[in-house]
């Protein structure tokens, strides 16, 4: 099947899912189920491209497993906030500047089944690989296991952290949160590379590199660090103002010694 093909199928499925998604926020007033519509669709289409595609099959099958097993903890992880706790705060405020007009969330839900066909790019070039290079393969799952670690241990220690009533209002600066703003984006950036070290060989190998520089854009400048820190400067104040000048933003790193 052409990547065309896969684009499309993948884009129909995705904007279908989303509608049900959006109809689910409209009735509960909780927009962040998108975030878990998103990891999840990204990994189905892992595991579609996969299936579809036209490359060696072990190195198709790693891309399933190691794909499919990234969106389904992302996805779990963030509906099992979306379940137990209010709206997102980013999405409250968003709820608040549309006055909550439902078409406005209705084309951002379907925006986002679009960026799942963009973010599914690098699958395919995994998918159309016709070579199984085992150091390839094995340079790629040691970059997937650290950074899904990575991920996981900061989202544990941000909810732990928050689970504390004696927490509410600060800001959390425990664990890999004491070198990074934001360790978990951080990871899920990094968990990007391991689709370039899959896709070594393949004619399309130039699309795997979407992957880890798409995510940048959006992570740096677009949906994940303005909007999590607009509303942390919302909540906290100058509380996070100090984080700031003292924490690195993305990549971790020493805090300031000055502000230590």
């Amino acid at each position: 099947m052409s990547i065309g093909w896969q684009c499309l199928i993948l884009w129909l499925s995705a904007a279908t899912v989303m509608t049900l998604g959006w109809q689910w926020q409209r009735s509960r007033s909780n927009a962040g189920i998108v975030d878990v519509l998103w990891a999840a669709g990204v990994g189905a289409g892992a595991v579609f491209m996969a299936l579809s595609g036209s490359g060696a099959p072990v190195t198709r099958a790693v891309l399933a497993i190691l794909g499919g097993a990234w969106g389904m903890r992302l996805a779990r992880h963030l509906w099992k906030r979306v379940r137990g706790e209010p709206e997102d705060g980013r999405y409250k405020h968003l709820r608040t500047h549309w006055n909550g007009v439902q078409w406005k969330f209705f084309a951002f839900f379907q925006f986002q089944a679009l960026l799942i066909v963009l973010f599914a790019l690098p699958f395919a070039a995994v998918a159309g690989n016709p070579q199984t290079s085992l150091p390839w393969l094995a340079a790629g799952a040691a970059v997937w296991v650290l950074s899904v670690v990575g991920e996981s241990v900061a989202d544990g220690q941000l909810a732990r952290f928050r689970a504390d009533p004696a927490n509410k209002g600060r800001t959390c600066r425990r664990g890999l949160w004491r070198y990074s703003r934001h360790p978990n984006y951080f990871f899920e950036w990094l968990h990007w590379f391991a689709y370039v070290f899959l896709a070594v060989g393949s004619p399309f190998f130039w699309l795997a590199w979407s992957g880890p520089l798409v995510m940048y854009v959006f992570l740096r400048w677009i949906s994940g660090v303005p909007y999590t820190e607009a509303q942390a400067l919302r909540s906290r104040g100058d509380e996070y103002r100090d984080y700031q000048r003292s924490t690195p933003m993305l990549i971790p790193w020493f805090p300031k010694r000055s502000e230590q």
